[in-house]
């Protein structure tokens, strides 16, 4: 099916707020979509497990592969739909997602989801990496940060359902039903995304960074595999000489970036921009504190408390409800304030939440994991949009789809650390196969464990707290957002493309 490219610059855009609100509509759909199979899967694993007659460590990388795909070809999907439109390469996203769901759905073994979850990363870094281009296509700076407040309430959505939705499922249906889930709303969403979208963006002439990429995939899964494997079975020297190749791999991907690539996947000259630099490795820091945080507070609710996958997620409920409520007061606040302000003030309550997760202990009441999720998840729902919103604001707007896949490309591999972090520092406490099935769901501590598993989870609170306190310290860092002038006759258009002749590349 070939993908129409919509109009170009040079024709008229559609100036209604109508519009708007579809481009939000469509961008909205594609992050509930994709948070939907985040929580789901998770809740979804220990009848995956059975049901495949699979690992625990294949039940691991059932999470981790698609991550590991998007946090490795973020940046590089982005770039397309630089060369070819954002709109086209955002709406194969939607068609790509929405295929790999379906044979998700159909798998009969380990091996094979883990597969069909590999292509549905592929068409999910096709949907993220050019949704934040689209809104900065779309959006005039003064109103982006709100913009991206009303597209986090698809993630804080998408995380409910997920955890409502997937419970149901596997307590009386099947977990194949979370994937089938996926198919009506990719093919609504994508058919709209289809004939309502507009291309926005010109095209921009550009190289992808193939060996770039694969040096970045072949180091990340060595190094993962090497802490997988070392948490769940122990250190071995196979174990050790794959950790010690994964980061030979990515010091060479490093130096290839820097001084052999043409068009380098880390693109070094967007990040000598300090507010974009700041607010990306904010992201990175962010994105590891938050997801350690969530993966050892259902660890401690599942083995410590026995309660089922459903029930310890529901308690998480409540955070992603207010973050739906605050983040487009967040995003609009940050349009007149700045992200340094609004993003930091997040990252300050990220912290006081990961504090009153620290005194959670055997006989404490559960009320006080919702009261960390409210806290921590209304610094959460402020932090992105304005972090988000800064990032494209800082990117020339010849290179948003760089700029949109560089910010989820940070965000992915600190996402896919903290998983292996929060596994690692755990089964230092406890023994490793208990770690692996108290995280599965599929065991609870035997209650001599109870102590030792605490201290675990507090070391990894700690490390969640000094990862924010970095992003916190970035982001106060970052500078004042100097927001350029709007431009009234089209308010969609980048500075550079209104104001002057085309960027070298621009056809």
């Amino acid at each position: 099916m070939t993908l129409p490219s919509g109009p170009t610059l040079t024709t008229p855009l559609p100036e209604s707020r109508r519009y708007e609100r579809l481009v939000l509509g469509v961008v909205f759909a594609a992050i509930m979509m994709t948070a939907i199979d985040t929580t789901a899967v998770i809740l979804a694993l220990p009848t995956m497990i059975h049901d495949l007659s699979t690992t625990l460590v294949t039940g691991i990388w059932i999470i981790m592969a698609y991550l590991l795909v998007l946090a490795t070809i973020g940046t590089q999907v982005g770039r397309l739909g630089d060369m070819f439109g954002r709109v086209r390469v955002f709406n194969a996203g939607f068609f790509v997602f929405t295929i790999a769901s379906l044979f998700c759905a159909l798998a009969t073994s380990g091996p094979e989801i883990i597969a069909f979850r590999v292509v549905q990363g592929i068409g999910g870094a096709m949907l993220f990496a050019n949704s934040g281009a689209i809104i900065a296509d779309t959006f005039p700076p003064r109103r982006r940060g709100a913009a991206y407040g009303l597209t986090s309430i698809g993630y804080s959505t998408g995380a409910i359902l997920g955890i409502l939705l997937g419970g149901i499922l596997t307590t009386f249906s099947t977990w194949r039903g979370i994937f089938l889930l996926n198919v009506p709303v990719g093919i609504v969403a994508g058919v709209i995304g289809y004939y309502v979208l507009a291309e926005r963006s010109p095209r921009i002439s550009r190289r992808l960074d193939i060996e770039g990429m694969a040096l970045l995939t072949v180091g990340l899964t060595l190094l993962l595999t090497g802490l997988t494997y070392t948490a769940g079975f122990g250190y071995s020297e196979t174990y050790g000489l794959t950790l010690v190749v994964g980061s030979v791999v990515l010091v060479a991907f490093v130096a290839w970036e820097a001084w052999l690539a043409r068009e380098p996947l880390l693109d070094l000259g967007l990040l000598r921009r300090w507010s974009l630099t700041a607010s990306v490795f904010a992201a990175f820091f962010q994105s590891t504190a938050n997801l350690a945080v969530l993966f050892v507070v259902i660890m401690y609710l599942q083995g410590v408390r026995a309660l089922s996958p459903f029930d310890a997620s529901i308690l998480l409920v409540p955070g992603y409800l207010l973050g739906a409520v605050i983040a487009p007061f967040a995003g609009r606040a940050s349009d007149h304030w700045g992200a340094r302000v609004v993003a930091s003030l997040g990252l300050a309550s990220s912290v006081a939440g990961i504090l009153v997760y620290s005194t959670l202990g055997i006989d404490t009441t559960v009320v006080l994991v919702v009261l960390g999720s409210i806290v921590s998840g209304a610094g959460n729902s402020a932090f992105y949009p304005a972090n988000n919103s800064e990032v494209m604001t800082a990117a020339p707007g010849s290179s948003y789809g760089v700029a949109s896949g560089l910010l989820r490309m940070f965000t992915n591999v600190g996402t896919v650390c903290s998983f292996a972090i929060a596994l690692l520092v755990v089964s230092l406490s406890i023994p490793r196969s208990a770690a692996f099935s108290i995280f599965l769901g599929v065991l609870n501590l035997d209650p001599s464990l109870y102590g030792p598993f605490t201290a675990g989870m507090r070391a990894v609170l700690y490390v969640a707290i000094a990862f924010d306190a970095v992003a916190l310290i970035l982001s106060v860092l970052r500078g004042r957002r100097i927001v350029a002038p709007p431009t009234p006759d089209r308010p969609g258009v980048s500075r550079s493309s209104a104001t002057g002749p085309p960027p070298p590349g621009v056809k």
